[in-house]
């Protein structure tokens, strides 16, 4: 169950950078533009159709809107531009380089962030807990 989430995860990575690629071309038509568009604004705005902090239906939105909409813009798209663009996708992104040093960079620089908050809060804590 875990690999096919991955597998489909992937998948949808792949048909969010087809898209991209897709409403750049001019052989997509105006209104699967438009729609592209839209969508990608309402993924990436801070403000949803339901507020976050509401149990459940926050990101029940979230989970189903976004991908309801690439699926229309997937079925606006003519098959052979997004055929090109999913196959122009797979190989950018199989060709994207990992770098475990910037990981551990990364993750260096989280420690030592907590670290330091914990610094910074020690003596707060220690003279509230007495």
């Amino acid at each position: 169950m875990l690999n096919e989430a991955k597998a489909w995860a992937r998948a949808l990575k792949r048909d969010v950078h087809a898209i991209y690629l897709a409403a750049r071309d001019p052989r997509t038509p105006w209104y699967a533009r438009a729609v592209a568009v839209m969508v990608a604004a309402y993924a990436l705005s801070p403000i949803d159709l339901i507020p976050d902090f509401v149990p459940v239906l926050g990101y029940l939105d979230d989970l189903l809107i976004v991908p309801l909409g690439i699926l229309l813009v997937i079925r606006l798209i003519p098959a052979d531009v997004l055929a090109e663009h999913r196959a122009t996708a797979e190989k950018r992104q199989a060709a994207r380089p990992v770098s475990y040093v910037a990981a551990a960079f990364m993750v260096g620089v989280w420690i030592v962030a907590m670290a330091a908050l914990v610094w910074w809060l020690e003596p707060w804590m220690s003279d509230r807990l007495r």
